[in-house]
């Protein structure tokens, strides 16, 4: 039975920015996330969790993206939460450096 018309008109770039998005913009999203925890409980143990832990969040912030109307906010959304674990990332840094 094919799909129904109604949920097929999504223009083609929607349909790029939704799917790389979810590809590259969760993979940041996933990766920032794990290197925040990292600095602040044992690295070794968190990056061993990203090997497994990783993959299951960036397919769900991969599929998350298709929930967007706008594949645009997508991007936005996953650049803003990808810069707000950067930035726990540097002040990290700055105030619990590893020794």
């Amino acid at each position: 039975m094919p799909a129904n018309k109604k949920y097929l008109t999504t223009s083609k770039t929607q349909r790029f920015a939704k799917i790389t998005a979810g590809f590259f913009g969760g993979y940041a999203v996933t990766v920032s996330l794990f290197m925040a925890i990292g600095f602040w409980l044992n690295h070794i143990h968190v990056l061993t969790t990203l090997r497994f832990g990783g993959f299951m969040l960036w397919a769900t912030l991969f599929l998350l993206a298709f929930l967007f109307k706008n594949g645009w906010k997508a991007w936005g959304v996953y650049l803003l939460i990808t810069v707000l674990f950067s930035g726990v990332i540097f002040i990290s840094k700055i105030y619990h450096p590893i020794v």
